[in-house]
């Protein structure tokens, strides 16, 4: 999957003047006369600067995981945080583009968090658990990651570019450290690589697929994705040949590998005219 650039990003929302007053007062909250119980209740609710703009950023997620970042505006997110308009622009006084990609790096550090797991045990088991949090975040978010990481948002930018980019570099980093390589190659860096693309693209379609099949199932083809890309590339690559040998001496018969390896021999029984 990839994230396009082709479409010019949304100028921020305009600070009305009184608004533009309040983003450049202190840091202390001013009480709110106006608007909705929900707002008056939150504006007068004392947090810190730290809480209060942690209880936005939050908000907000919720509201770009379910609509498309240009179906989001500053008064649905003041609303979601029973807050009001001039105190978001008080901590996002860029708008609403700071504003989104704010709730991009705080969704893009949850990401990245998926992928660390502790390097002991199977390399299957360990892939696994990282695909459940990784599809656990695709299901709990799904239209809001169609939005973040398909092209075409006109909140998109070169920043909200990069930090997309930024998660796929640091899950193929961690998927590297599980392979207990110090200096990958290409060929290894490069199907790594491929396989973080093929885990994104496999996510979009199966949020286009309303969501078939499970996710159980959509994990253990993942898995056996990587093994087939892993043992496919140790074909023509010694650094990745040795890899490939170490992983499968820590897989039990009956993990994941052993089943993939039961399930393709039969399948290529009348390819043995190709080994003569």
């Amino acid at each position: 999957m990839t994230t396009g650039s082709g479409t010019a990003p949304a100028p921020p929302e305009a600070t009305p003047p009184a608004e533009a007053s309040a983003a450049a007062r202190p840091a202390a909250e001013p009480p709110v006369t106006a608007g909705p119980p929900a707002a008056r209740r939150g504006s007068y609710r004392r947090l810190s600067v730290e809480a209060r703009r942690a209880e936005l950023l939050t908000a907000a997620l919720d509201l770009f995981a379910h609509r498309a970042p240009e179906d989001v505006s500053l008064d649905d997110v003041a609303s979601a945080a029973g807050a009001s308009r001039p105190l978001v622009y008080r901590y996002f006084p860029g708008g609403k583009q700071q504003l989104y990609e704010a709730a991009l790096r705080s969704a893009a550090d949850e990401l990245e968090r998926c992928f660390e797991e502790p390097r002991s045990g199977p390399l299957s088991a360990r892939l696994s658990r990282v695909l459940d949090r990784y599809l656990g975040f695709v299901d709990e978010h799904d239209a809001g990651f169609s939005a973040l990481l398909q092209s075409g948002s006109v909140a998109e930018t070169s920043r909200t570019n990069a930090i997309v980019d930024e998660v796929r570099r640091a899950a193929a980093e961690e998927i590297l450290l599980h392979l207990a390589v110090k200096e990958p190659g290409a060929r290894l860096r490069m199907m790594v690589r491929t396989w973080i693309t093929a885990v994104e693209a496999a996510s979009l379609i199966w949020l286009d697929e309303g969501k078939r099949p499970s996710l159980a199932e959509l994990r253990d083809w993942l898995v056996d994705q990587f093994v087939a890309m892993l043992t496919a590339t140790a074909a023509t690559d010694p650094q990745t040949a040795r890899v490939l040998r170490a992983a499968v001496r820590m897989e039990p018969a009956e993990g994941p590998v052993g089943r993939l390896a039961r399930r393709v021999v039969p399948a290529l029984g009348e390819a043995s005219h190709l080994l003569s």
